[in-house]
């Protein structure tokens, strides 16, 4: 019989930062009528934090529901024999019209409850486009041509600044030393 994990625990599972994020071209900005770089965000997609909430809770231990008319959705969790409930809405995307919405109220309550949250902390990038438009490489050798290209292109330029990131939250009692964030501000200026 295994172990009941404490709720601490289960937070820590569904909070742990996310290791591999995807990532999605947000826009695209223009140079004199040609567009030249393109700015891309990091995302959890629905299946992702469903398998997180899985991993903490069990899938017996929480559920969603999503109401069409006002595009919210909500995630219950079993938490001492009660449910406790977070809602947030979305807003439709424009591949998937209402689908996308509901995606977004889930992925959104989702974050109230504390998933991905870290990924705010990445922020957004930009990336060149080539004559063709499409996202290249920093040294223009790669076409990104997939958002899988992207995702994985970014994935490893950022993975040097995720784990300063983990540093950071996971020292919250050193927070407060002025060595320690002078040293985390110093070592965020060399893997940017």
């Amino acid at each position: 019989m295994m172990e009941e994990l404490t709720f601490a625990k289960k937070m820590e599972i569904l909070t742990a930062p996310i290791g591999n994020p995807k990532w999605r071209i947000q826009s695209k900005g223009p140079n004199v009528g040609k567009k030249t770089f393109c700015i891309v965000v990091p995302y959890v997609d629905a299946r992702m934090v469903q398998e997180r909430f899985d991993e903490a809770f069990g899938a017996e231990n929480w559920e969603n529901t999503y109401d069409p008319e006002s595009g919210s959705a909500s995630i219950s969790v079993r938490i001492g024999g009660e449910w406790v409930t977070k809602s947030d809405v979305g807003i439709e995307s424009k591949s998937d019209g209402v689908k996308g919405k509901a995606s977004d109220a889930f992925k959104r309550a989702a974050v109230l409850w504390g998933v991905g949250r870290d990924l705010y902390l990445l922020g957004q990038k930009s990336l060149k486009l080539n004559e063709k438009e499409i996202p290249i490489s920093q040294d223009g050798s790669i076409e990104l041509r997939t958002p899988t290209a992207i995702s994985n292109y970014m994935n490893k330029l950022s993975t040097s600044l995720g784990l300063l990131y983990q540093i950071w939250n996971l020292n919250k009692n050193l927070q407060v030393d002025d060595n320690f964030k002078d040293l985390i501000t110093k070592l965020k200026e060399y893997v940017k």
